[in-house]
Parts: structure tokens; C-alpha cells; sequence
């Protein structure tokens, strides 16, 4: 017999050698039903996995994790896989992974794949799990396992780089059989509705000296109403996207003659970007911080100080080498900021030291990831570095928390939560080897979030390599999780550059570190609160705060008079001047999302009014100047949002 503890932390005695789905079965009935795969002590297993030994289990399901997702869609891109046989027997397999939301596989084929050819695939698609074809695992030794595909040039391909003593596994449905580590459901009748997605060209490995093969994406859900839900979703998120509203508000731009991943920021957004930079920055000052300018580059030998180059360089772009120096451009800040410190001794009286920086970084994101403002190889990070004593780490820490949660209150935003980010001990590659540090860092963190009463959860795996980190994950309009803001413990970088400051005793004592992004990376955050806003932003963000429409010529002194009035308050307003018909200029700025649009007509500048038109409420009707003036500056002045 041996032991099973599971999620709820009850023990369970069961016989040596059981399944995962045969323990689930004698939990619950409907819990082995619902079945997508197991979580065995910290590992993703499929349900047919054997527990050999005392094990923490957790059942997973399609409802209760991500992994329990990834186990379904990973048995459907099989099954797209073995529709695509059917109706096209001479393709070639390469790979079809679960993402975080579907699957897609990956196929060799002469001519990309029709509208036709997909209605028909999933169609096939159907007939499969309808036949409900049981689904069985099997190993292989290599040579065998290449035997068996070598009508597959990518499957071999693969098996021949798997390390000597690797499990070669393959999963088998019928007359289907595929190579795959799982895991996967009983059979292909678990799944319940699908539906393809789109297809694209994608070079074999993620690289453009490879064969560009065809992609289908797609998704499967247990009921077809969440299909029609994640469909309605996906023209939501369409709606959203940053890059569509970016273009349509001249925002930014991206160019092949630039580069992949550079974007460029037009007037409209360089002006919110900004805005967001002042506002921080405020913010800060007021906190004591500290703001430097440090160089985009540097020496190689520093990342190699801080440690960054063993665990980030394949994230950094190559080294130039120049003169008798061998130069990298940066991909992130606190090594320069560490030496800042050390410019000079300093008193335990001084700490904390609070250095902030707007600061530029690189990193050699693959081409195939870059996306608008969301993934770039260049950003601006709203960064800082605070030196703490270590009677200080609460206290400071706590402070940032309060800074997070006072910007997200003058955003508005609500639906978030707070993650701490710890390491996978099992990763030794990953992160800093040295388990005192580590075991001292994530104890203090977590201390100080329960001592504050900040709820939070635990993620393994998410630590930055030299220390852990509170995370704060929002969920977006679309229902994504992102980290915006991020705060983290560092025992590490301080010891690597041998910092250190005066104590009262008169003798050197080691800082602590605590590494903190607000707003994150300002290019990040804009993409986030462009498809939050739609591009609405907040007045005191927007572009255009006030669009004056005067209905003919004869309200131009007018409509000039109230502009100059305006401006003087340091109201952004423009005149729409043009030989347009009113509901043409309205229609327009709404268009552009102004907060605010002043339509002048013969009676509005007899009585030295303007009819007042929202871009939230609509028709507000007629109000004095002056009225309207206080009431924009007001909501200016308190970061109002729609």
C-alpha cells in the first residue's frame, strides 16, 4: 500500500501501482469523468500513469487548471491530426502542441489549406470523436521508435534528438498512431464540440532557414455553448486589439525597413506615452526616489558580475565587439544601478536609497513573438532599485504595494491579484544555487504579505533567477491574465557586487535589494490599457481632451475665443474648421474617441454658451463656458475615467 495526499491535503491509502484514473474513480465517480489528467507530486501525468510510491496528487480537470485544459486540447490537435490523414494521406506531421488557449498542429503539405479544406477537416474532426476511438500509450525503444516513423521525417527528426535513455512514447487511436510524451484523455469521444480557427504559414522549429509548413489552429471545449462563447469572445478581443486601435487612432506604427519588433510612436502616442512617464514620475518624487539616466549598453563583464550573462544571454542581443571591449546592449537595468550605489559609502542614516530610471532595453525576442506594443525588442521600463536595511525590507516593500494599488486606483482598475513568484527547486539551470538565500528570501516575502494581510497565491517557477517576487496578475477585458506590476526580494546582487553601508556600529553591513515595476514597461502597459479603453482613454490621458465643432464659418472667433480659454487651463483642444456637415465632425470625434466635443452654432454664441456632447453620456446639452471649463479641469485635475 502506499499513500496519496491530495489537493485538500486528505490522506489517502490505496493499493501500489494504482492509476491516476483509477484513484479518481474511487474519490468521486464524476470526478474520474471529468478527468483530464493528474498533478503528481508537482509534474502534469496522464491518467493512465501508475503511483508507484507515497505521492501528492491532484486531480485535474478542464474547469480546474490550465494543465487540465492542455490534456484535452492536446488529445484533440490529435485528433485534427488524424482528420487531416484521412483527407490528405500524403501530408507530413511535424508537431501540435496545447497552448494557453487551444492547440494548433503543424503540417507539410504542397499548397496551403482552403476554407474548403478546413470545414472539411472539421468536419472529420467530428466523425472521429463520434466513433470515440479508444486512445492507448505505448513506448518504444529508438530504434523501433524510427522504424515506426519513418514515413515521417519530422517524428524521426525528433526521436533522433531525444537524450540516450529517454522515454519514447507514442499514443495511438485507431489507425493513428503519433509520437507524444502526453498527456491524454481515454478516448477521442471525451471531447465534445471543436472548432478550427485559422491557419497560417510557420517555418519548421520557429525558423525561417527551415520549410515553411501549414498551421491550423483550433480549440475544443466540453460543450458547445463555451465554443460559442470563446467565439463571441475571440470578435471581442478582435475589436480590442491594440494594433487595429493603435493604427486607427495613429497611436504607433511599425515599418520592415525599421525592423521586427521597433515600433515607433506617432505624435498622438508619444504624447500618452508622456503623460504616463510624468505620472509616474510624480508619483515617485513625492516617494523619494531618486531618478538617473544610465547607458542602453554595456560591458559584457558586468552582466557576467551580476550573473545575468549564465542565466539571460540567450535573451540578449550579440556581443559587438570594439576596440578591447566586448559590448552588449542591455536587457535590463539593476546591474548599472548597483554600481551607482557603490559610487560611494554610505550611512545606514541614508537607507533606503529609492533610484528610479525611464530606462531602455533590449532583448532578442524571436520574430514570430513580437507583437505591437505587447512584445518588442526595444522597451521602456518604469524602473527602480530600492537599498533597504534589512529592518527596512517590510516596511519599503509595503510602501511599494501602496504605490500599485494608489496607480490602480487612478486607472480604475479592479479585477487583479497578487501572485508570489517562487523557484522550482528542481530547476538548478533556471536560478542562483544557493538555498539559504532562497529559503530566507521566500520566507521573508511571504511573512510580510501575511503580516500586511495581502491575500496572494503561489506560483512555482516564476522567481526571477536571484530572487522571488509578488507579481500582480490582471485580468484583462478578453479574461487574459497579465503582470503589469512586479516587486521583488534580492539577496543576491548585493553580495555579487559587494555592496554595502555603515551601520550604527560603525562596521559594513550588506543591503538588501528590492527590485520594483510599477506601470512595468510603458509600451507593455499601453498595449494592456488600449484594449482595455478601446482607445478611450482617460481624459487626462487622451490625446485630444476637447474637439470644438463650430456648424458653419461664422462660429470661428467663437470657437478660436473658447480654444485660447481652454489652453490657458492646459486643456488639449483642437477646432474642426473644415466645410463638413456637424453630424460628419461629431461622428468623426467619436470616432477618435474625444471626451468631449463643443458643437457652436448662431444661438450658443449669442448666449456665449456651447451644446456639450460626451463621449460616454452623449447630448449633455447646452452649459456656460466657465461651467464647462471647471467641470473638465476638475475631472483632469482628480484622473477621472469613464
Amino acid at each position: 500500500m502506499i499513500n496519496i495526499t491530495l489537493k485538500d491535503g486528505s490522506k489517502k491509502q490505496v493499493e501500489k501501482g494504482i492509476s491516476a484514473l483509477d484513484l479518481a474513480k474511487s474519490i468521486s465517480e464524476g470526478l474520474a469523468r471529468n478527468m483530464t489528467a493528474a498533478l503528481v507530486n508537482g509534474k502534469v501525468k496522464d491518467l493512465r500513469y501508475k503511483l508507484e510510491e507515497d505521492s501528492e496528487v491532484e486531480i485535474l480537470t478542464f474547469d480546474n487548471s490550465l494543465d487540465g485544459k492542455k490534456a484535452y486540447w492536446h488529445t484533440t490537435s490529435h485528433i485534427m491530426a488524424q482528420a487531416v490523414k484521412r483527407l490528405f494521406p500524403d501530408v507530413k506531421l511535424a508537431i501540435g502542441p496545447a497552448i494557453d488557449n487551444g492547440f494548433y498542429y503543424d503540417f507539410d503539405i504542397d499548397t496551403p489549406f482552403s476554407e474548403e479544406d478546413k470545414q472539411k477537416i472539421e468536419d472529420e474532426m467530428r466523425k472521429i470523436i463520434k466513433e470515440n476511438i479508444s486512445i492507448e500509450r505505448f513506448s518504444l525503444p529508438r530504434k523501433e521508435a524510427i522504424e515506426l516513423m519513418k514515413d515521417e521525417p519530422y517524428k524521426v527528426e525528433l526521436i533522433e534528438e531525444l537524450p540516450e535513455g529517454e522515454e519514447i512514447s507514442f499514443y495511438k487511436q485507431g489507425d493513428f498512431t503519433d509520437l507524444c510524451a502526453g498527456p491524454h484523455l481515454e478516448s477521442t469521444g471525451k471531447v465534445k464540440a471543436v472548432k478550427i480557427l485559422s491557419s497560417s504559414g510557420a517555418y519548421w522549429r520557429g525558423s525561417e532557414k527551415n520549410k515553411m509548413l501549414q498551421r491550423i489552429y483550433a480549440i475544443s471545449f466540453p460543450k458547445q455553448s463555451q465554443v460559442d462563447e470563446y467565439l463571441v469572445e475571440l470578435e471581442e478581443a478582435k475589436n480590442r486589439d491594440h494594433r487595429k486601435i493603435g493604427k486607427d487612432l495613429e497611436l504607433f506604427m511599425t515599418h520592415p525597413l525599421v525592423g521586427s519588433g521597433l515600433p515607433m510612436y506617432l505624435p498622438n502616442g508619444a504624447l500618452v506615452r508622456r503623460l504616463l512617464e510624468r505620472y509616474i514620475q510624480d508619483k515617485e518624487i513625492k516617494m523619494g526616489y531618486k531618478h538617473v539616466y544610465t547607458p542602453s549598453m554595456a560591458n559584457v563583464a558586468l552582466y557576467k558580475t551580476s550573473g545575468h550573462w549564465d542565466h539571460y544571454k540567450e535573451d540578449m542581443f550579440p556581443v559587438m565587439k570594439m576596440d578591447n571591449e566586448e559590448l552588449v546592449l542591455r536587457p535590463m537595468n539593476c546591474p548599472h544601478h548597483m554600481l551607482i550605489y557603490k559610487n560611494k559609502m554610505h550611512s545606514y542614516r541614508e537607507l533606503p536609497i529609492r533610484i528610479g530610471e525611464l530606462a531602455h532595453d533590449f532583448r532578442f525576442e524571436d520574430s514570430g513573438s513580437v507583437c505591437g506594443l505587447e512584445r518588442v525588442r526595444e522597451m521602456c521600463q518604469n524602473d527602480a532599485h530600492l537599498f533597504v536595511r534589512p529592518d527596512q525590507i517590510k516596511e519599503e516593500f509595503a510602501k511599494v504595494v501602496d504605490l500599485i494599488l494608489s496607480v490602480y486606483k487612478d486607472f480604475g482598475f479592479k479585477d487583479y491579484s497578487f501572485r508570489l513568484s517562487l523557484r522550482d527547486k528542481e530547476n538548478k539551470e533556471k536560478y542562483f544555487d544557493d538555498d539559504d538565500m532562497w529559503e530566507m528570501a521566500e520566507s521573508q516575502l511571504r511573512d510580510i504579505l501575511t503580516s500586511y494581510g495581502i491575500p496572494f497565491y503561489e506560483a512555482k517557477g516564476e522567481a526571477a533567477f536571484y530572487g522571488p517576487k509578488l507579481d500582480v496578475q490582471i485580468k484583462t477585458a478578453v479574461g487574459h491574465d497579465v503582470t503589469i506590476s512586479t516587486c521583488q526580494l534580492d539577496f543576491l546582487l548585493p553580495q555579487r557586487f559587494e555592496l554595502e553601508y555603515i551601520g550604527e556600529d560603525g562596521a559594513p553591513h550588506r543591503p538588501v535589494v528590492i527590485h520594483r515595476a510599477i506601470l512595468g514597461t510603458f509600451d507593455r502597459f499601453l498595449a494592456f490599457l488600449i484594449e482595455e479603453t478601446k482607445g478611450a482613454f482617460p481624459i487626462w490621458l487622451s490625446p485630444v481632451q476637447v474637439k470644438i465643432l463650430p456648424i458653419t464659418d461664422n462660429q470661428l472667433e467663437y470657437a478660436s475665443k473658447i480654444k485660447e480659454e481652454l489652453e490657458e487651463l492646459g486643456i488639449r483642444v483642437e477646432v474642426d474648421d473644415r466645410n463638413e456637415k456637424i453630424g460628419y465632425k461629431i461622428r468623426e470625434a467619436q470616432m477618435q474617441k474625444v471626451p468631449y466635443m463643443l458643437v457652436l452654432g448662431e444661438k450658443e454664441v449669442t448666449a456665449n454658451l456651447a451644446s456639450v456632447r460626451s463621449r460616454k453620456a452623449g447630448d449633455l446639452g447646452q452649459m456656460k463656458i466657465d461651467e464647462f471649463k471647471k467641470k473638465v479641469k476638475t475631472e483632469i485635475d482628480n484622473f477621472e475615467i469613464d
